[in-house]
Order: structure tokens, then sequence, then C-alpha cells
């Protein structure tokens, strides 16, 4: 059974930084794309940024509000997926879920909750 799993979330300061990961089980995640979405209560999910697939690198994409801060990086041999969010603000508040993708199928994380404020 495909298992994505985030961790790292957590309350932070404004200007703080957080790591989060996706540990993917089930799954080779070198051959999907990956994406770090977040949604904030009442609001539409938002992709923040992806990752295509490929054995090393990927094509890198970011939501404008976060580039220059946030980064997104993948560990072939761990199968896990990263986002490293610096110079955080309180509008990076929100459940961040990890996705994979590939063709028609998107499986997805179960959330984890990154909270910024003083």
């Amino acid at each position: 059974q495909v298992q994505l799993v985030e961790s790292g979330g957590g309350l932070v300061q404004p200007g703080g930084s957080l790591t989060l990961s996706c540990a993917a089980s089930e799954l080779i995640l070198s051959i999907y794309t990956m994406g770090w979405y977040r949604q904030v209560l009442g609001k539409q999910r938002e992709l923040v940024a992806s990752i295509s697939s490929g054995s090393s690198g990927g094509l890198l994409r970011y939501v404008d509000s976060v580039k220059g801060r946030f980064t997104i990086s993948r560990d072939n041999a761990k199968n896990t997926l990263y986002l490293q969010m610096d110079n955080l603000t309180p509008e990076d508040t929100a459940a961040y879920y990890c996705s994979a993708q590939r063709g028609t199928r998107t499986y997805w994380g179960q959330g984890t909750q990154v909270t910024v404020s003083s």
C-alpha cells in the first residue's frame, strides 16, 4: 500500500526555518512528479513547489510567494522528499501536504501543520 508520510511541521517564529520531510513507501519516488501543497482552512489547496521525476535533480517550480525562501529537494536513495522553508512569515501558516503524481494517478500524504507566529 502506497504511503506518503509527512513530518517536520510545528510552531515557529516569523523569520524562522523548518524542514518538512515526506517519506514514501511502496512507491519509487524518483519516477513521480513530487509536490508540496498547502491549505488554509476554508481555502483551496495551493501548489507551493514541485520537482519533476528523474534519477538526479529534476525541474523545480515554486509559487511566487515562496521563491527565494523555500527549497524543494529529493533524496532518491532515502525515497524522501524535502521542503526547506526559510524566512517564514505568518502567511505561510497552513497544513502542508506532499503529493506524488504520475499519469492520471496522484497520491497524497496526511499533512503536517506549520504555524508561524510570535
